[in-house]
C-alpha cells in the first residue's frame, strides 16, 4: 500500500467544493481544508505508485478549480 498527501492549491472560492469532490474519490481516507501556502491537505492510499500517480493525475489534478498540487508520498523512517 502506498500512501501519500496531495497538497492543493485552488482557485479563489473554491476550496469548499474541491473539499466536497475530493472525498468522494476512491483512495482519498481523509482531507482537511488549511490556512497557508496550500488550501487543503489531502491523504491518499492506493495499492502501488502506478495506481497513485493515475489517481492523482486523471483524478485529483482534474477536479474544477485546481491551480496547483504538489505530492508527497510517505516513506518508512530510516
Amino acid at each position: 500500500m502506498v500512501k501519500a498527501y496531495v497538497l492543493i492549491k485552488s482557485e479563489p472560492g473554491q476550496q469548499g467544493d474541491i473539499y466536497t469532490k475530493v472525498l468522494k474519490l476512491k483512495g482519498v481516507k481523509n482531507a482537511n481544508a488549511v490556512i497557508g501556502m496550500y488550501d487543503l491537505i489531502v491523504f491518499t492510499e492506493c495499492a502501488d505508485l502506478d495506481n497513485l500517480g493515475k489517481m492523482i493525475i486523471s483524478k485529483i489534478q482534474n477536479l474544477k478549480g485546481i491551480k496547483d498540487t504538489v505530492s508527497c508520498v510517505v516513506i518508512e523512517p530510516i
